[in-house]
């Protein structure tokens, strides 16, 4: 008898991330610290998003068949709220010599449940998504870190090549300070640890 595997890797269509995505919410939730009320705000957002061109996701399932991580993202475009205001910040710091924003890859959303993190799931995730877009580069935002203290989500960028593209970024609406990041695609095949 062969023992189930302890997690799965798998590809999500929308139909099946729709079915699946108070699930996703909850890792999103877990994973950032947000209150519960988070997971209905962001609902209508994630739905939106799953119409996008390019659209796709990954997700770690358990054994169990609970979902672990969750991550996902669509080709970046003008009239974004997201380009609009990665541009925004880019022309207050001197604009985009690096053509960053010309043919990228958004990485909206990677997240791993709390009490999996550490396992190399969120890297799964990252390389899994990553594969096979047909763009140049990726870009993602995150949340400064404090106290020069780095967490796993930015141990992970750094680690897969990604670099600053802007740094302090205040997105409408947010008083928190974010970074973005990005790096040209495709990634390198993963390191042996």
């Amino acid at each position: 008898m062969t023992a189930a595997p302890a997690r799965q890797l798998v590809q999500f269509g929308a139909g099946e991330l729709t079915d699946r995505l108070s699930e996703a919410l909850q890792v999103y939730v877990s994973a950032m610290g947000y209150p519960p009320s988070t997971a209905r705000q962001r609902r209508a957002l994630w739905l939106d998003h799953m119409r996008r061109p390019g659209w796709r996701a990954v997700g770690w399932i358990g054994a169990g068949g609970d979902l672990q991580g969750i991550a996902y993202g669509y080709a970046g475009a003008p009239g974004q709220w997201w380009f609009e205001e990665v541009r925004r910040g880019l022309l207050g710091a001197g604009g985009d010599p690096d053509g960053w924003l010309t043919d990228y890859f958004e990485l909206t959303e990677l997240h791993v449940r709390p009490d999996a993190q550490g396992r190399g799931l969120g890297e799964g995730l990252l390389r899994a998504l990553l594969a096979g877009t047909n763009r140049s580069t990726v870009l993602l935002s995150t949340p400064e870190y404090r106290d020069n203290q780095p967490g796993k989500a930015w141990q992970l960028y750094r680690r897969t090549g990604f670099r600053d593209v802007l740094r302090d970024h205040r997105f409408t609406g947010d008083s928190r300070p974010f970074a973005v990041l990005g790096r040209p695609l495709p990634l390198d095949p993963p390191v042996a640890r």
